[in-house]
């Protein structure tokens, strides 16, 4: 206080103009420091040379591989070494460079430092000297060990290996004129597969030589218990596991996969594949994952796929997903997202059909094939439709701006999921091709459906498994092929306007709607409490896992840093709270909810009333419905 009042005198004694003789002038930077590019660009010419790989993927104790690349060189001088960074299928930036470690490069048996670019961090600048006509280059890719670094790669038993983490290539070139080879040393036993094919000595699979583009997209799944499902004689499950009983396939599961795969191609009408591999893994020790491919897909689910047949319904729309990728996605592609090589940035503004129809065909065929039963797939048709409905963000964020979340928040928690979306152009994808098929139908008079739009768009040659662009133009007037319609409003509206609700047109011209009543939803995860249609609560088996935005649980503080420790004076459980819901409808008194964040507590009171709420689509219409037709099999 006295150096406070000491100091307010001071002040006082001292006039403005004083003050102001003694200001400084602050210094700025007249411009900033240049941006040296010295990353060659892409081009389409053959490079001279063929790469080769040689990868040791046999230390699965500390989850290392160690790799080592010969790189031809036609001449000296500059050169630029690029870590692959736009990865497809995700859609981002989403290289794993900071997990590449001990980069040596070497020339005639000498080593030729490099140098990171500052501003391409994935690129690697170095000098060729005079007579050097191959690079050898030695590095190792640190998988994680636990979920905080990553997903999890290599396991005891299991492996997935994806040559994008584990291989360079040289700037200034289409990835698919870069020739390469590459050859994998597995643990002893063990068994791998790809969509490359491969030559087998013991454990170590020399694989034939293909192109860099082809490489990056032919990933590996291998482990030490495995099994092949022959679908057809093109397709096949290639299934791994963590113990051998979970490989138990039955003949009704094997049944429903071949019958996937007849679906889908009596709709497209033909194959974009010479032949076609599920690399499927059932594990809770491999990350989980979808990535689709051309010839092949990574899926990944947890244990009791096969064993647990009932209760895993959800899980089975991974495989047709992943599957229908093959037509939409990697042969038919968004002129903007297709690039010549893993450096050039991807743009995703056609997502809602890469994503958005493939999330559309996974549910339908998962229904036409049986792989999981038409009442299932109505179930979660209503979770999809509610979720969005009640996502407050629609109000101010287009879907269509959602395409740009691969770049802004690759997957990474959200606090606020309903007011900040999330990769909407899946889901609602999916309802605005659902609504575009009740229009087909309504205007042809139920002689077309969006099966004549598939056709028409995902055909073309059979075995084509190269890219074939498209752009929004393309899209309208293949719809207006089909049957004409102001298609151009129609996608326009629904993918970069704002709205109140979700478009779910496409379920009530096609004969159901959407309703809550008290009976919860069979598709909702058996270890969740799900009231987000209530209070705007669901609780997962860590606690409280969304709260959505504007519910009365949004009203009364709640987020997902606390933790529900009482409700209405007693210890919680799941089954507790909804027993309060349900029970608050009949009386006036508000939920009362003990809540802790850290070291403090408090009380909450919900003053909510309208019971338990879960979404179901009910049938509206006599007979057949649209909706009903489009789940047939063909």
């Amino acid at each position: 206080m006295i150096r406070a009042l000491a100091a307010a005198a001071l002040l006082a004694s001292v006039s403005a103009p004083a003050l102001a003789q003694t200001s400084v002038v602050q210094s700025a930077p007249a411009q900033t420091a240049p941006y040296p590019n010295t990353i060659p660009d892409a081009r389409d010419i053959a490079y001279p040379g063929t790469l080769t790989l040689d990868i040791d993927a046999t230390d699965t104790t500390r989850g290392i591989f160690n790799v080592k690349q010969t790189i031809p060189v036609a001449k000296s001088g500059h050169l630029v070494l690029l870590y692959p960074k736009w990865i497809p299928g995700k859609h981002g930036p989403r290289g794993e460079i900071e997990k590449l470690g001990g980069l040596v490069i070497k020339g005639n048996g000498k080593v030729i430092p490099w140098k990171r670019d500052p501003v391409d961090v994935f690129a690697f600048h170095l000098d060729v000297p005079a007579g050097v006509k191959k690079l050898d280059a030695s590095f190792n890719f640190v998988s994680a060990t636990v979920n905080d670094q990553g997903r999890i790669v290599m396991t005891p038993n299991l492996m997935s290996l994806q040559f994008f983490s584990l291989s360079l290539y040289p700037a200034g070139y289409f990835t698919r004129r870069i020739p390469i080879q590459a050859k994998v040393t597995y643990p002893e036993g063990w068994t791998a597969s790809s969509a490359v094919d491969a030559k087998v000595a013991g454990n170590v699979y020399t694989y034939d030589k293909t192109n860099y583009d082809v490489l990056m997209d032919s990933p590996v799944l291998a482990g030490r218990y495995y099994r092949q499902l022959k679908l057809t004689d093109r397709v096949s499950v290639e299934t791994y596991a963590d113990a051998p009983e979970e490989l138990a396939a039955k003949p009704e599961h094997v049944d429903a996969l071949r019958k996937l795969v007849e679906q889908a191609v009596k709709t497209f009408g033909v194959e974009h594949y010479d032949h076609y591999r599920f690399l499927f893994s059932i594990s809770d020790e491999l990350g989980g994952i979808g990535v689709e491919h051309h010839r092949s897909s990574e899926n990944g689910t947890g244990l009791g796929f096969f064993t647990k047949w009932d209760e895993k319904a959800t899980s089975r729309n991974l495989l047709p997903h992943e599957y229908t990728h093959s037509w939409d996605g990697k042969f038919r592609r968004g002129a903007d997202l297709w690039t010549p090589d893993f450096r050039t940035p991807m743009r995703g503004s056609l997502l809602w059909v890469y994503e958005g129809q493939t999330q559309f065909w996974g549910y339908v065929f998962q229904a036409r094939s049986g792989l999981v039963s038409k009442a299932d797939t109505l179930d979660q048709y209503a979770n999809i439709a509610a979720n969005l409905d009640n996502r407050k963000g629609r109000t101010w964020r287009p879907m269509g701006d959602t395409t740009n979340d691969p770049v802004i928040t690759p997957r990474s928690p959200k606090g606020w999921v309903s007011w900040q979306r999330s990769e909407d152009y899946y889901n609602e994808g999916l309802l605005i091709w659902m609504d575009a098929d009740s229009i087909i139908r309504e205007k042809s008079g139920g002689t077309k459906s969006i099966d004549d739009f598939a056709h028409i768009f995902f055909g073309g040659r059979d075995g084509d498994y190269g890219e074939l662009t498209y752009n929004f133009d393309e899209v309208v007037s293949t719809l207006n092929q089909v049957v004409p319609y102001d298609w151009h409003k129609f996608l326009d509206e629904r993918v970069n306007g704002v709205s109140q609700n979700a478009p779910l047109g496409g379920f009530e011209r096609n004969g159901y709607k959407l309703v809550y009543n008290d009976t919860p939803n069979k598709a909702t995860p058996k270890n969740s409490t799900d009231l987000s249609y209530s209070i705007g609560l669901s609780m997962g088996a860590k606690g409280i896992s969304g709260v959505m935005w504007g519910s009365p649980a949004f009203d009364a503080g709640i987020t997902l840093a606390d933790e529900i420790v009482a409700v209405n004076g007693a210890a919680y459980t799941g089954d507790k709270l909804k027993d309060a819901v349900a029970a608050a409808k009949t009386g006036k008194a508000p939920i009362k909810l003990t809540v802790k964040r850290g070291s403090r507590y408090r009380d909450v009171a919900i003053d909510y009333h309208d019971g338990l709420r879960y979404p179901h689509l009910e049938k509206t219409t006599e007979g057949e419905a649209g909706l009903d037709k489009l789940l047939q099999p063909k």
